[in-house]
């Protein structure tokens, strides 16, 4: 029987990936820290009883540590198996410390390679990275290309593409898919999520902005943002771990038809008041004000989010929509289902569940 074996369980994209891949004729894993085990028993307990699959097996590791950690029965029990293995783990905050960045994304990948190395039977290593290890590099981005920019616009987008570096040497000696996600947002029909970050740092400005006698825009941007439903990312990433095309390529998995900073802002100003945005706030106002940190958490908005607003730079995702052509997965639009987007929000806003810590 074949081992589906996950890291970063049980964060959002591994456990809608863990429903997406239970069958009859899988057995899946998830190496979870021990602090985390209490809760990802919770989890695979609501998985398990919502798809009827079969107990999922919880082992306890870290992948900041040789061979991540686990005991010589869960090292000896995943050698026995044909395995596909995922690695999500890793820090995604924006604001993160690049020490800690370090250690769990670039040295715990480094972990994850080498303990995929010692797995005689990998069928296939999804690893998850980003679309953002472009850092601050402008222009049309490829999914061939893994340059190393000038600068990067944030400790998470430089150790991603330290630990894709890493990745990427693998493609010599295991079969291994690398996915890019765009910013990732809620379920494009239902708006379901587990953290408001990314894209909904702004729906928190809007939302505390709309006390005002208008809401502004946040000065003047000709770029467009990259946005793309949870449910895309995991219907594309499922299909191409098993799309023997896929082995040794490198996917965007990204909004082939993105749209303007300004046109979302404006879509998003009047979801959540009825009304459009006026005047401008400086862009530079903006960032100095979002730089003391209880204006930060007032807000509910990170100062590195707005390093996006202005980055001109697109997403050449052509050898993703090859591979996924037939398959009949396609990226929802952001605009046409920016309104489930927002509905979940306003449901959850005062749930402190939702948001994250903002330093």
């Amino acid at each position: 029987m074949k081992e589906i074996v996950f890291t970063g369980f049980p964060g959002f994209i591994a456990s809608q990936l863990i429903r997406k891949s239970v069958g009859e004729n899988v057995s899946v894993s998830a190496i979870v820290l021990p602090a985390e085990r209490k809760k990802a028993e919770q989890q695979a307990a609501l998985i398990q009883q919502e798809t009827g699959c079969q107990p999922i097996h919880i082992i306890e590791g870290d992948i900041t540590k040789q061979d991540l950690a686990l005991n010589r029965q869960a090292r000896a029990y995943l050698k026995s198996k044909k395995v596909v293995f995922w690695h999500l783990a890793a820090i995604y905050d924006l604001a993160v410390p690049r020490e800690l960045a370090w250690k769990v994304n670039v040295e715990g990948t480094l972990n994850v390679n080498d303990f995929i190395r010692t797995l005689p039977n990998v069928e296939r290593y999804m690893y998850f990275s980003t679309a953002y290890v472009a850092g601050a590099r402008e222009g049309m981005l490829y999914e061939n290309e893994l340059i190393r920019p000038e600068k990067f616009k944030n400790f998470y987008e430089e150790t991603k593409f330290e630990a894709e570096l890493l990745v990427e040497e693998l493609k010599k000696e295991v079969p291994l898919t690398i996915i890019r996600p765009g910013i990732v947002r809620g379920h494009s029909v239902t708006g379901e999520t587990v953290k408001f970050d990314g894209p909904y740092f702004f729906l928190n400005l809007i939302d505390r902005a709309s006390r005002l006698p208008f809401v502004p825009y946040v000065g003047r941007s000709r770029a467009f943002i990259n946005v793309v439903p949870i449910d895309y990312i995991i219907d594309a990433s499922i299909y191409l771990s098993s799309l023997p095309q896929a082995e040794g390529e490198t996917a965007h998995l990204t909004d082939p038809n993105p749209h303007p900073v300004e046109e979302v802002y404006r879509r998003m100003v009047f979801e959540m008041t009825g009304k459009m945005p006026k005047a401008r706030l400086p862009y530079k106002l903006a960032k100095l004000s979002l730089a003391v940190s209880p204006v930060r958490k007032i807000l509910g908005v990170e100062v590195e989010t707005l390093d996006y607003l202005t980055w001109n730079a697109s997403f050449d995702a052509s050898k993703a929509q090859r591979l996924l052509r037939g398959s009949g997965i396609q990226c929802a639009d952001f605009l046409a289902t920016m309104p489930s987007m927002v509905e979940f929000y306003q449901l959850h806003k005062e749930d402190k569940k939702y948001h994250i810590a903002i330093r």
